[in-house]
């Protein structure tokens, strides 16, 4: 599932409770957060072609924590 992004899932997300940050370039400020599931996947690419997105990109990276930040588009 994906939690869009505001105080309570910052301060989820900052105590560990996700596991993927979702970003998009250029934006210092995260679109939201999940847990980087299988199902999570999907409903990141339903919802680019529900947008009309041409390609369906994820760039991750992983951090030390072993959590991860997505950067999506592209």
């Amino acid at each position: 599932m994906i939690y869009p992004y505001d105080n309570a899932t910052q301060t989820r997300w900052d105590h560990g409770e996700f596991q993927v940050q979702l970003c998009a370039p250029n934006n210092p400020r995260p679109i939201g957060f999940c847990d980087g599931t299988a199902a999570d996947l999907a409903e990141l690419r339903a919802l680019a072609e529900s947008e009309g997105a041409e390609g369906f990109a994820i760039a991750k990276k992983q951090l030390k924590s072993g959590r991860e930040i997505w950067t999506l588009g592209g």
